[in-house]
């Protein structure tokens, strides 16, 4: 599911490259597929709550194991592939990576500390996609807080309630403080940080409950996966007849896209996932496969890489390769059409490299990285072999 969630997230952000093949509707319904983020957060809630729930404890050597793998697993790959991106501005001076930002040292602390998400202006520098990372973490640190009210109190509703409006409430005091949009406006809220977007995380958690209740008995039944499949894209067809607000970008933005994408599109995924869990489907079959499996787990790179200086990377790469096909074509006197010469095709190349330099960086970084800090003495003394 996260490499299906990356793809179409990688889909959304370069479906201009297919205007001249696409009618309008289609291009349109295409610039909706960040989905893919929605996803990710619903299946992050599910997880997280999945695995933690029941062993939960708001004490320090807990919080300090739990925050240990948590930086084990998202942490080492975001600060390379960050650093890597501010030392190509060092040389290439790239204004979208800081974005008028007077200092990029300070831009840097600002991302690796995630802090950068909760400012507008500065929420697409640097490693652009990282911004749903500051969502993330914010769930990863209130996720045992979370887990106690429920157990305790069983009060959904009421947190989901408490964080939106304090979101609001920030809105409300810094709209007007000249501090490089820290908490934006009222849609830069909803859509890019965690108290707009907080309702995701709880239908992923509730759904990993609810499983857990009732087991993992399978049956036959093709209900929920494929209703949840069709109400997916359902959602994603509705945010594709809103109109776009001036200043934005997708249906998305529209007032009514959010509630379509926070809500609705997150309830849809649940029933998806919850079909995928319960049910025997070909679906469940192929995404169960060793290499689809293979693409989720180096899948988090390659959403990290498929916007930024990788992807410039391979494009100026192929544009390399187009010239030089075309200098060896007038050598042999032929008038041939080059296999670089088609953007549509080329983004197809660019997908396929992205995901090779996905599962290369995963075998060799990100799992030997992820182990060691598991294994190592951070945070909490590693336990030793008896």
């Amino acid at each position: 599911m996260r490499a299906l969630a990356a793809y179409l997230v990688f889909i959304s952000h370069y479906e201009y490259t297919f205007d001249k093949n696409f009618s309008h509707s289609l291009q349109r319904f295409f610039l909706e597929f960040h989905i893919g983020v929605t996803i990710f957060f619903v299946l992050s809630g599910f997880l997280i709550a999945f695995r933690y729930y029941d062993n939960f404890q708001l004490t320090k050597d807990w919080f300090k194991q739990y925050l240990k793998n948590r930086v084990a697993r998202i942490y080492p790959m975001y600060f390379l592939i960050t650093a890597a991106a501010f030392v190509v501005y060092y040389f290439t001076r790239d204004p979208a990576i800081v974005n008028g930002f007077p200092s990029a040292v300070g831009l840097f602390f600002m991302h690796i500390t995630f802090v950068r998400g909760f400012f507008h202006q500065l929420v697409f520098t640097g490693v652009a996609q990282g911004w749903s990372l500051t969502v993330e973490e914010c769930f990863y640190f209130s996720a045992p807080i979370i887990f106690l009210i429920i157990h305790k109190y069983r009060k959904y509703y009421l947190q989901i309630i408490s964080l939106t409006a304090f979101g609001f409430l920030m809105v409300l005091i810094c709209r007007n403080i000249n501090w490089y949009s820290f908490f934006g406006d009222f849609t830069f809220m909803m859509l890019y940080t965690f108290f707009g977007r907080c309702f995701e995380f709880f239908v992923g958690i509730k759904l990993a409950l609810m499983v857990r209740s009732k087991g993992f008995h399978r049956t036959n039944k093709l209900k929920f996966t494929y209703i949840g499949f069709f109400l997916i894209f359902f959602c994603v067809w509705m945010m594709s007849l809103l109109p776009i607000p001036a200043g934005w970008s997708a249906g998305l933005h529209n007032p009514f896209g959010i509630i379509i994408n926070n809500y609705l599109l997150a309830m849809s995924i649940a029933t998806f996932f919850y079909g995928l869990i319960t049910e025997t489907t070909v679906m469940k079959n192929v995404l169960a496969t060793p290499f689809v499996e293979l693409l989720g787990k180096s899948s988090y790179i390659f959403y990290l890489i498929h916007l930024g200086f990788m992807y410039v990377f391979i494009y100026n790469g192929i544009n390399w390769l187009n010239d030089k096909t075309f200098v060896l074509y007038d050598n042999w006197g032929v008038d041939w059409h080059s296999p670089f010469e088609y953007d549509w095709l080329n983004i197809i190349y660019a997908f396929v490299l992205l995901n090779v330099v996905s599962v290369i960086l995963f075998k060799f970084i990100e799992e030997p990285l992820n182990h060691f800090i598991r294994k190592s003495d951070f945070l909490v003394k590693a336990k030793s072999k008896q």
